[in-house]
């Protein structure tokens, strides 16, 4: 068989090259299968993760038992995720039972996440004795130039070829040729055997999703007139530039041998004309599992409670140099993915500084603190964030045992006293815990400002945010109605810092800032509405177009677009600084109630709505 490895073990010949499959015209009746194959199956690496997982439930929903995931095995804590099946019935486990009988390492069973889909997952490094042969056939068949020494590339190439050997065999089972069989690819990662199952013929439709184009993600973290000049790139130029002319020619491949092209928004749809050279056929949004965020009637309780976290924060972050009133402080955030401009944080920070300008103007009494949240290369906590919040803990500890003493020794002496009137508090505290309290007060104060990033970060001085930082002088002077705080890691209820997971910390906030310049849809912003905090987007994430064109009225919702895609970089940091000044100018009255109407309008990004754009993929053309 032409394409097909061949290994030391003896592979037996495949039943279905003997004679052609029947063919049968789909029908309501006739039994469909769905394979959703994605280099995230049972494997966190970035925002595709979130999507196929919570599509989960949607999709088992919809298919059944005749859904099947698929993903490689390329970490060690997959058991994590992952449990073995003991039921071979299926025509997916008897497809994997001839698999492994031809000699290859698969495993089969369960996906362990909401809706628990049959998943199988292959060790793309079982083939790497072949992989030259592998890199050869895509070269020589498809054109698809496999750069040397691209470990992430070697591996998709691998996985691709395993992926297309199981299609192989599940076509080959008997009851195959009666099913209507789909496999939707999410991105050029999972897609690089789509030409070769197209070139084989293989009985399947074949879907694929492009969420983010390759080319114009690297273009667009280069060139700050991405949109404007679109349509005039030259693909394969810049493909060269960026060294990364194979993937590109990978993605192309799969978009151009798909059946059903499709991606997430009509931002990227853009991308996919110009730099793939297809024009998608379906849009498919992203949603998530609302009911996973859904709190009913807690979520307020919740937010209190993990901002009252927050406050802890705050206090041993700050208040060592001075304090203000947390009543009248409001928590911001912005996190993602470390790209710079791409993802916002640029204009962030010139906005923040403009806010903070505007507020003094206008004199506000309220505090914003902004959160930068985002993954960098660093050495350590810095040791002084670490001994301020430890020294926040002690003082706390002194405290509550001053207020049992205090207030075993008032019920005593307020139960037993004959006149009306309140003893003295200072009396009930001796010695001991005054000079204690004193002490630990005075170790904690300090003059020095508050510090701006959490981390000992391995290269400082090229740091963008942190220049940034200090280019706008956010340097957390007690003046400055707004402070930073850079904080170059995802926050994990294991950090000693916030002691709370992701979730948890953005329920506690009140606004998220997500002002993309480049962004296929946008997870980020979605999340925080599905936590009931009111979000800021940009009309250049296909999140904020996909609300733009579907939701009137979304300030009401709590959901604020930046226009950038009409206007400079400077009037844009102006609009978003005005959005930012008008919701701390809001009561808490109309906070409150702007939280319930934020919350309430996540239902519609759910995937119970949104999965129909997927069955178009899957039923239609």
């Amino acid at each position: 068989m032409r394409g097909f490895l061949f290994f030391a073990i003896s592979i037996p010949p495949i039943a279905f090259m003997a004679e052609p499959i029947k063919k049968k015209s789909p029908s309501g009746n006739q039994r469909r299968l769905l394979i959703e194959v994605a280099w995230e199956v049972c494997n966190q690496v970035g925002g595709i993760y979130t999507v196929i997982r919570s599509k989960v439930p949607a999709a088992v929903s919809e298919w059944g038992e005749d859904y099947l995931c698929i993903g490689p095995l390329v970490h060690r804590n997959y058991s994590a995720e992952f449990e073995p099946a003991e039921d071979y019935d299926h025509v997916f486990g008897q497809a994997v039972l001839r698999m492994r009988a031809a000699g290859f390492q698969v495993q089969y069973g369960r996906w362990l996440v909401s809706g628990s889909p049959k998943v199988l997952l292959l060790d793309p490094f079982q083939v790497f004795n072949n992989l030259t042969e592998i890199k050869y056939l895509l070269f020589e068949h498809h054109d698809i130039n496999c750069p040397e020494n691209d470990k992430l590339f070697d591996q998709c190439a691998a996985f691709g070829e395993l992926v297309k050997v199981f299609h192989s065999f599940l076509a080959a089972e008997p009851e195959a040729s009666e099913i209507r069989m789909t496999s939707h690819f999410h991105e050029w990662m999972a897609a690089t055997c789509i030409p070769g199952i197209r070139k084989d013929s293989l009985p399947y439709r074949i879907v694929f999703t492009t969420h983010a184009t390759l080319l114009g993600r690297y273009i667009a973290m280069n060139d700050v007139h991405f949109y404007e000049r679109l349509p005039f790139y030259d693909w394969q130029k810049e493909a060269r530039h960026f060294n990364v002319l194979g993937i590109a020619k990978a993605e192309r491949a799969a978009a151009h041998g798909a059946h059903v092209f499709s991606t997430v928004s009509d931002v990227t749809a853009l991308e996919c004309r110009y730099l793939l050279g297809r024009e998608p056929d379906v849009i498919v949004p992203n949603g998530l599992n609302i009911e996973r965020f859904t709190a009913l009637h807690e979520f307020q309780n919740l937010h209190k409670q993990y901002k009252d976290k927050i406050h802890e924060f705050v206090m041993g972050h700050f208040f060592q140099s001075y304090s203000f009133d947390l009543e009248k402080t409001l928590y911001f955030f912005i996190s993602g993915r470390f790209e710079f401009r791409n993802k916002g944080f640029d204009i962030t920070l010139e906005a923040l500084a403009r806010l903070n300008w505007k507020m003094h103007l206008e004199g506000l009494d309220t505090t914003v603190v902004m959160f930068l949240v985002t993954k960098q290369p660093f050495h350590s906590m810095n040791p002084y964030a670490l001994q301020s919040r430890a020294m926040m803990e002690e003082i706390r500890q002194t405290t509550r045992s001053i207020e049992r003493i205090v207030g075993d020794k008032l019920f005593y002496s307020v139960a037993s006293s004959r006149e009306n009137k309140l003893p003295n508090l200072n009396e009930f505290v001796d010695d001991y815990w005054r000079l204690r309290l004193r002490r630990i007060l005075q170790s904690w104060k300090s003059d020095t400002l508050p510090l701006v990033v959490t981390h000992n970060l391995a290269d400082d001085h090229s740091d963008e945010i942190l220049n940034g930082i200090r280019s706008h002088g956010l340097l957390n002077h007690r003046n400055h109605k707004v402070k930073v705080v850079y904080h170059p890691d995802f926050i994990a209820s294991t950090n000693p810092l916030f002691g709370m997971d992701y979730t948890q910390f953005v329920r506690g906030c009140h606004l998220g800032v997500f002002p993309s310049y480049y962004e296929p849809w946008g997870y980020t912003p979605l999340e925080s509405i599905a936590s009931g905090v009111p979000t800021i987007t940009s009309d250049l994430s296909g999140f904020g177009d996909y609300v733009m064109k579907t939701m009137p009225e979304h300030e009401k919702n709590g959901i604020y677009v930046t226009q950038r895609r009409q206007q400079s970089f400077h009037d844009a940091a102006e609009e978003l600084s005005d959005q930012m000044l008008a919701f701390v100018k809001q009561s808490r009255r109309d906070r409150i109630s702007q939280r319930n109407q934020t919350e309430r309008s996540s239902m519609l990004f759910d995937w119970e709505y949104l999965y129909e754009n997927y069955r178009k993929c899957y039923l239609e053309g």
